[in-house]
C-alpha cells in the first residue's frame, strides 16, 4: 500500500472519530438531566399538633383534621399541642369544638378548642348569626338513630287537617327547612366508637338543630302544629341543589368565572339552612282513598235580626225546605215553615 492511500485511510478514521463523539454529544444533551433525590435524615425535635385545613370557628374537631409536624424547638410555645405531653392525644380530641379561626398548618393552642361539657361549647360550635333549636324525636322520626352531629338533615312536618264538613279530613307532609346541621343528639356532641373501633349506634330522644333566627321560630311553631321528621342528607354535593338555589336568588353568582368566587359559593351553600322552595305531598297522592283538598269548612249561621247570633241548624234538626218565617224570642231565634202552627 502507497503513502498517499494509507494517508487517507488515516484521514478517514479521524474524521469517523469526530463524528461519533459530536453526535454522542449532541445526543447526551437532548436528554433531560434526572435528579437524584438526596437522602435526608428523619428530622428531629418536637412536634407540634396542627391543622391539616382551616378550621372556621364552630367546627367539630374530625378524625382527620389534626396531625403532627415538625416544629422548630425554639419556636415552640407553651400553649401548643406537644407530642408526648399529657392530653395531647388526638383521637381524645374529637368532638370539641374550635373556638378561634385557625388556618392549614398553624399550630393548635390550649384556648383554640372547647370540649364538651365546659361552659360556652354549644354557644362555640355554633356558626356566627345562627342558632340552637331542638326537636323531639323517636327511632322512626330520625333514621333509627343513624343521625350523628355533624351530619345535616331536612326537617319534615307532619299533620292532619279536619275540617267541620263531618267528612275525612287531609294528611300532609311538608319540607319546612333543608340542609340543617345536626349539633348534638340528646347531650351528645360526638360519636366515638366502641372499643372495636366501630360505631356506636345509640337510641336518643331530643336532637339539637342549628337554624337562623326565624328558622328557629318556624321549627317551634311547627312541634305544636303536628310530628316532627328527620331525612339525612348526603355528604356529596347535589348540583342540582345549586342550580335551584341559583334561580331562587338563595346565593348570589359571582362575575367572571373566578374558582376561589366560586369555591365561595358553593361553601355558602353548603353550610347555609333554608327555608324556602318548600313541598308537601298530601294523602292523595299516596292513596286514592285519601283526599287531597283541605276539607270544607261548617256553614256559618246567618244573623237574627238586631244582630243576636242565629242558632246554626244541626243534624238533628234540619233547615226547612220553602218559605219561612223566623221567629225570635229573645236570644232563641227559629224557623218556621209558611203554613206550619
Amino acid at each position: 500500500m502507497d503513502a498517499k492511500k494509507l494517508a487517507l485511510l488515516v484521514g478517514a478514521l479521524v474524521v469517523a472519530a469526530i463524528t461519533a463523539v459530536m453526535a454522542k454529544h449532541m445526543a447526551n444533551a437532548g436528554v433531560a438531566p434526572q435528579v437524584v433525590a438526596a437522602y435526608s435524615p428523619a428530622p428531629s425535635g418536637p412536634q407540634v399538633l396542627v391543622a391539616t385545613k382551616p378550621l372556621p370557628v364552630g367546627t367539630i374537631i374530625g378524625p382527620d383534621v389534626l396531625r403532627y409536624q415538625p416544629w422548630p424547638k425554639d419556636m415552640v410555645d407553651g400553649a401548643y399541642f406537644v407530642r408526648g405531653a399529657a392530653g395531647t392525644d388526638p383521637a381524645k380530641m374529637q368532638g370539641m369544638v374550635v373556638r378561634t379561626a385557625i388556618t392549614a398548618g398553624q399550630p393548635l393552642t390550649q384556648g383554640a378548642l372547647v370540649k364538651p361539657g365546659d361552659r360556652g361549647f354549644l354557644a362555640a360550635a355554633l356558626t356566627p348569626g345562627m342558632r340552637a333549636v331542638t326537636v323531639s324525636v323517636s327511632a322512626a322520626t330520625a333514621v333509627a338513630g343513624f343521625i350523628f352531629p355533624g351530619d345535616r338533615v331536612d326537617v319534615l312536618l307532619s299533620q292532619e287537617v279536619t275540617g267541620g264538613d263531618g267528612g275525612q279530613s287531609l294528611k300532609a307532609s311538608e319540607t319546612i327547612a333543608r340542609n340543617m346541621r345536626v349539633l348534638a343528639t340528646d347531650q351528645r356532641t360526638d360519636n366515638q366508637p366502641d372499643a372495636q373501633g366501630k360505631t356506636q349506634i345509640i337510641a336518643y330522644s331530643m336532637v339539637t338543630l342549628e337554624a337562623t333566627p326565624k328558622l328557629a321560630e318556624k321549627v317551634a311553631v311547627a312541634q305544636k302544629i303536628g310530628t316532627l321528621s328527620l331525612s339525612l342528607r348526603p355528604l356529596s354535593d347535589d348540583t342540582r341543589e345549586l342550580e335551584a338555589a341559583i334561580a331562587a336568588g338563595d346565593v348570589t353568582v359571582p362575575d367572571g368565572s373566578d374558582p376561589k368566587a366560586e369555591r365561595s359559593m358553593l361553601l355558602q351553600l353548603a353550610n347555609q339552612p333554608q327555608d324556602s322552595r318548600a313541598s308537601f305531598t298530601t294523602g292523595g297522592e299516596v292513596s286514592r282513598f285519601q283526599r287531597n283538598t283541605m276539607p270544607a269548612a261548617a256553614p256559618a249561621a246567618p244573623a237574627a235580626p238586631g244582630g243576636a247570633p242565629a242558632q246554626p241548624a244541626t243534624a238533628a234538626t234540619p233547615a226547612p225546605a220553602g218559605p219561612v218565617i223566623r221567629v225570635a224570642r229573645g236570644n232563641a231565634v227559629s224557623a218556621m215553615p209558611v203554613g206550619g202552627k
